[in-house]
């Protein structure tokens, strides 16, 4: 429904989701051991056109989820160095 709403929403030379970035997911994977590895992540729209979309991306198991934080900061034009554990940004939004 949101997506639908955000899509349907005129803005700029496009729409509302065009210029946006959602992160919806879990940072658990397993709630009975509390692991935060191969967590399923979904991100939608465009960041305003800095983000390719219709891709499925995996990283190795000990990747950071802040490293998609980071990268996602990076994305909205906030320049940081790290984001909690981070260890790097991801090239996945480019």
């Amino acid at each position: 429904y949101l997506l639908d709403r955000l899509k349907a929403t005129p803005e700029g030379n496009g729409n509302l989701l065009d210029n946006s970035l959602i992160m919806y997911g879990s940072s658990i994977s397993d709630g009975n051991l509390h692991t935060h590895h191969d967590l399923p992540i979904v991100l939608a729209g465009g960041g305003g056109g800095q983000v390719r979309g219709n891709r499925h991306v995996v990283y190795p198991k000990d990747t950071p989820l802040n490293n998609l934080l980071l990268s996602m900061l990076e994305t909205a034009g906030v320049s940081v160095e790290t984001f909690g554990d981070s260890t790097g940004k991801l090239d996945c939004l480019a």
